[in-house]
Formats: structure tokens, sequence, C-alpha cells
């Protein structure tokens, strides 16, 4: 048994190597959120989900507003439907693909893989 715990460390040490780092769209979710694009939507939501995979460890720079915890802010936006997308005060329902977010709000892909 002692004889597996330097493999297991190893092993271990590469999965959280692995974990770290920059997400591909760092910088392209950091400008949406720059330029006033927002996403609504909640946890549940399976659709809400699939955006969130497409952005991957970069969802993290995208503002998001979780309707379950802030109604008042997606009633306010009149968000009726998950996920939401307000962009210059326009509303986009449904999940965005990047090349489409990019052209509304002028953020660039420039370096990311879709």
């Amino acid at each position: 048994m002692r004889k597996h715990i330097p493999l297991f460390l190893f092993l271990f040490s590469l999965i959280l190597v692995g974990c770290s780092g920059p997400g591909k769209y760092d910088g392209f979710a950091q400008c949406l959120t720059e330029n006033g694009a927002a996403m609504y939507g909640t946890d549940w939501c399976s659709h809400c989900q699939d955006q969130k995979e497409i952005f991957g460890k970069s969802f993290q720079y995208v503002a998001y507003i979780d309707c379950d915890k802030s109604k008042f802010a997606c009633d306010s936006a009149s968000v009726s439907s998950y996920p939401t997308w307000i962009i210059n005060e326009e509303s986009y329902g449904g999940t965005q693909q990047l090349y489409k977010l990019a052209q509304l709000t002028g953020c660039g892909l420039e370096g990311s893989v879709q």
C-alpha cells in the first residue's frame, strides 16, 4: 500500500496542474463583461449549463445574474426565459454561439478556437 502513495501523489498533482491555468476564452469573457454584456439564467436550466460549458473555465469572467438569487434584477430586465443575454439594452434568448456574442459586442475571439 505504501509503495502506491508516491504514484497517487504524482497523479493528484497532474490533476491539479491540469485544472489550473487560464481558460481558453478568458480575454473574450472579460471583454463581454467590460462591454456591459450579461447573461441571465439559473443553475437548474439545462440551456444555461450548455452556455456555461461553451465558455468552460472562462465563464467565471462573464457577468452572470442567477435569476433564482436575483429575481428583482431579472424582472427589471424583463427576462422571461433562460438563458437570456442583455447586450446594448437588447435581449437575446437562448444559448448563444461565441461568434454571435463577438459580433454583438465587438469583442474578438483572436487566439481562441471554437
